[in-house]
């Protein structure tokens, strides 16, 4: 009996682990290639995953956060997807490096001319934005997903602090403190490619700040590899207490 009484808390703590290792329901989700500091400017990645496992994500929409609208914003190509950026008026006009801008782009919108997403796979669409605001911790980008089947996913409910996920979270990013000198913030061009005072240095930099970075993927896998390998052992562990129970009840018998 008292065998039992060590074995049942061993086995409820790995069940316990199972859980918590088990990856969060996929959504759609930003991170910035490297640092978005306020104040600067960053190449942001949106990653859309499939969900399903009979249809293909086949259209992806990103509307920009109007609270804090971004003066630039740069799309880069992506195989196998057009690309359509929408402006809107802006309610108060923004000045940028001394220019005034009366409107700044409201959504990307990015539709496959091929497969699309397939079940079990993902995609990552990258926008290069700017000038990131200095007076938030955090840009909210709602975004709808469109499937082959015609069903669409509303990635829109904000995440509120101390309180549980929603169920269709919009991405959100997150805002690093401002750096001394702002990269990208310098000789904006009047040139309009898709983006209102959109900068050439501007994204120059934000893709070499993600260039440097492209190894934290990396770091990530061996942590969850480091993780998984605990786990494992506490399983084993498990197994083995139990074991030594189920036999001493034989030889007890």
């Amino acid at each position: 009996m008292k065998a039992f009484r060590v074995a049942v808390p061993a086995v409820l703590a790995v069940a316990g682990l199972t859980v918590l290792s088990t990856p969060a329901f996929a959504h759609v989700s930003v991170q910035p290639e490297g640092t978005a500091a306020k104040g600067g400017y960053a190449v942001v990645d949106f990653k859309v995953p499939n969900e399903r496992d009979n249809a293909s994500t086949t259209k992806v929409e990103v509307n920009l956060p109007t609270d804090h609208p971004l003066a630039s914003v740069m799309t880069q190509p992506v195989d196998g997807w057009s690309v359509k950026v929408d402006k809107a008026t802006l309610a108060k006009p923004l000045t940028v490096h001394g220019k005034k801008i009366t409107e700044a782009v409201s959504k990307v919108t990015w539709t496959a001319t091929g497969k699309g997403i397939e079940p079990g796979t993902f995609q990552k669409f990258p926008l290069s934005v700017g000038q990131l605001p200095e007076d938030t911790d955090k840009l909210v980008f709602k975004a709808i997903q469109t499937y082959s089947n015609n069903e669409v996913v509303r990635w829109i409910e904000i995440p509120q602090d101390g309180q549980a996920e929603p169920e269709n979270p919009a991405p959100v990013l997150e805002l690093s403190a401002a750096s001394d000198d702002h990269h990208g913030t310098a000789g904006a061009s009047d040139d309009d490619h898709g983006t209102a005072g959109a900068s050439d240095d501007s994204a120059s930099n934000a893709e070499k700040t993600a260039a440097g970075t492209q190894a934290s993927d990396g770091d990530g896998t061996d942590t969850t590899a480091r993780v998984l390998g605990i786990v494992g052992i506490v399983v084993g562990a498990a197994g083995v207490a139990y074991g030594v129970f189920a036999g001493r009840r034989r030889t007890a018998a």
